[in-house]
């Protein structure tokens, strides 16, 4: 959705724009309370990309502090949980198994599942961006929508008012 008005540059409307000078206040409402809830499902979209970034990002600094020569059995925790850990012993700290997508896992060495991590970060934050520019662009539909809005009311109060002085000038000459 555009909200911008094409008649004052000339410039024929972008595909699917609307326009919202022509709406009624209960079209113009309506369209205000989707861009609105868009912008929430957005924003909401726009948080888990940035915590699935953290996340990818905590599994890099922790595969690049596992000794790669030297550490077998050494001992660690292993997370079973976000807040249930059983010891453990490394056994072959060249090897990892690396999340997929899915619940999909695959066996890497260390260097190739560090590759695989800072894909799949470059793939989250490139969709954290698509996302971040997809919110700001309802955020300001939701904000011009709401200028319209704005603009409706006082133009029917104008209106108003000048009926009501009118009549009141009609109900003086008699």
């Amino acid at each position: 959705m555009s909200a911008s008005s094409s008649a004052a540059s000339g410039d024929a409307p972008p595909p699917g724009a609307i326009n919202i000078d022509a709406m009624s206040l209960e079209e113009l409402n309506s369209v205000k309370q989707n861009q609105e809830a868009r912008l929430e499902q957005l924003t909401a979209q726009y948080q888990q990309l940035r915590a699935a970034s953290a996340r990818l990002s905590g599994a890099r600094t922790a595969l690049s502090s596992l000794p790669v020569n030297g550490g077998e059995g050494r001992e660690i925790m292993i997370p079973l949980t976000e807040s249930l850990y059983a010891p453990g012993k490394i056994v072959e700290p060249n090897r990892v198994l690396v999340e997929l997508g899915a619940g999909f896992f695959v066996e890497k060495g260390a260097k190739d599942a560090a590759r695989v991590l800072e894909r799949k970060g470059r793939v989250v934050d490139a969709n954290g961006e698509n996302v971040k520019a997809a919110a700001e662009a309802a955020s300001r539909n939701a904000r011009a929508v709401s200028q319209a809005m704005q603009g409706k009311m006082m133009e029917i109060q104008a209106r108003q008012q000048g009926m009501a002085y009118k009549n009141q000038m009609e109900a003086g000459r008699r």
